[in-house]
């Protein structure tokens, strides 16, 4: 599956889909260097402890790189935009920054979730953000994903960045079929309870599924304590459009309408940028 043909049968996200693609291409533009890879051994109490590898100041990841890539990402948006409000808001961020002594450092602790470190437009700042971050933690996270024990995380967040899941997602066969949660912000996937709650931990009897007619596999697990949701592809090939969140976000008002709550920050919460 591609996102063209997605698109096809979900012609509402293009809005979504083409501002997507528009900052992807700016961002290999700039061509984003690859942040250096770690010595495990240094950060391996961390883990053990719970504590995610880019928060773990013995793993010794400089984020500031990707920070002034942000940065550089948006000042190339702020000229760069085929729509003139998004243009108009990304300068305004752009002129912020340029007015912050230490805007690499800013923006990533915001990432990291420092809502004190919030500039103008944080929808903006966080989508961007983390467009550019991804790319410049690219190689740490792929040998971080071979590197770390899959039974020593059954945690409720990302042990890349610590972000809540956004998505998850169910692979293999039955009766050994596994859960991976999936973080909306870097990318990871890591394995945790395929039928517990990761927001409350709620017993293994308290969650539900919606499933949806037509999704390519993707459906609604929420739990019945808390009332949380986790937007899930049960089924394993297109991982790269159907985990993306932006080809779910139908998903995500379908549940609010039955009053069920989203806990993952979403890269795709630009409602303030995109109202008219």
């Amino acid at each position: 599956m591609t996102p063209d043909s997605w698109l096809q049968t979900h012609s509402y996200l293009r809005p979504i889909a083409e501002l997507s693609a528009e900052v992807n291409r700016t961002a290999d533009a700039i061509g984003i260097l690859g942040a250096p890879v770690p010595d495990w051994d240094d950060y391996r109490a961390d883990f053990l402890a719970g504590v995610p590898l880019l928060r773990s100041a013995d793993a010794g990841v400089d984020l500031e790189p990707g920070g002034r890539s942000a940065a550089a990402l948006i000042e190339r948006l702020a000229l760069a935009w085929s729509s003139e409000r998004l243009a108009a808001e990304t300068r305004a961020l752009h002129a912020e920054l340029q007015r912050e002594p230490h805007a690499a450092r800013r923006i990533v602790d915001f990432l990291l979730g420092d809502e004190s470190a919030a500039l103008p437009f944080p929808g903006l700042l966080r989508y961007l953000g983390w467009t550019a971050m991804t790319r410049f933690i690219g190689p740490v996270v792929l040998a971080f994903n071979s590197w770390r024990d899959e039974e020593k995380w059954h945690r409720t967040y990302c042990p890349t960045c610590g972000s809540l899941p956004a998505m998850a997602q169910l692979v293999g066969e039955e009766p050994g079929r596994r859960r991976l949660l999936s973080c909306g912000c870097c990318g990871t996937r890591w394995r945790y309870g395929r039928t517990l709650c990761p927001f409350c931990e709620a017993d293994l009897h308290r969650l539900a599924v919606l499933a949806v007619e037509g999704e390519g596999g993707l459906r609604i697990d929420y739990c019945e304590s808390c009332r949380a949701y986790l937007k899930t592809y049960a089924a394993e090939g297109d991982e790269a459009v159907l985990l993306a969140d932006w080809s779910s976000l139908h998903l995500d008002l379908l549940a609010l309408d039955r009053n069920l709550k989203r806990q993952a920050t979403s890269l795709y919460d630009l409602s303030p940028v995109m109202a008219h």
